[in-house]
């Protein structure tokens, strides 16, 4: 008889244990894409959260976030405000989706496609470059491509980095805008 017998049925039923915990995380993580609501695309009465202004009078990108038991979305004039609202504790934490304009193949300047909505969660953004935004100020650029957002870094300067890594002191910053490119 083997003398490490006894171990496999512990071994076995670890493996199991963990096969399912491992399964049972994809399963939840396709529920909640299947709980993702569908970002909207008509900006024709859409009212910045903070700026209480018409989106549509405003270039560059935009965000929408979704909240528990709301069908619409709270709208952002600038992708500084998203983060904003994502961090601020008086802000509501029921976040269902957060989307924000994909930059890939827009002009500066003007409007990004009305149906280029990205996973906020999942682009890749350039910070700190020399782009001015809709409100007036340095903003952040989001990109669904690592690579987009390396190429636009590369022209216009700044960095690239993930949702989870823009620092608090970028999101709350007040610099003055600097010159447009």
């Amino acid at each position: 008889m083997n003398p490490l017998h006894h171990l496999r049925r512990p071994a076995r039923l670890l493996a199991g244990a963990l096969l399912v915990a491992t399964l049972a995380a994809c399963g939840n993580d396709t529920q909640q894409a299947a709980d993702m609501p569908a970002p909207h695309t008509n900006l024709a009465d859409a009212v910045g959260h903070y700026c209480s202004m018409a989106l549509d009078e405003h270039t560059g990108p935009k965000g929408q976030i979704f909240l528990q038991g709301r069908d619409t979305p709270v709208w952002f004039s600038a992708i500084k405000q998203v983060f904003a609202y994502t961090v601020l504790p008086e802000e509501p934490k029921t976040i269902r989706a957060i989307y924000v304009n994909d930059m890939a193949g827009a002009e500066l300047g003007h409007e990004p496609d009305p149906a280029a909505w990205i996973d906020a969660r999942q682009a890749h953004y350039v910070i700190e470059s020399r782009y001015i935004g809709g409100m007036g100020a340095e903003d952040a650029m989001p990109f669904s491509q690592r690579s987009q957002a390396e190429a636009f870094a590369q022209i216009h300067g700044g960095r690239v980095l993930g949702f989870a890594d823009i620092p608090e002191n970028y999101i709350f910053s007040q610099q003055p805008p600097v010159a447009a490119p």
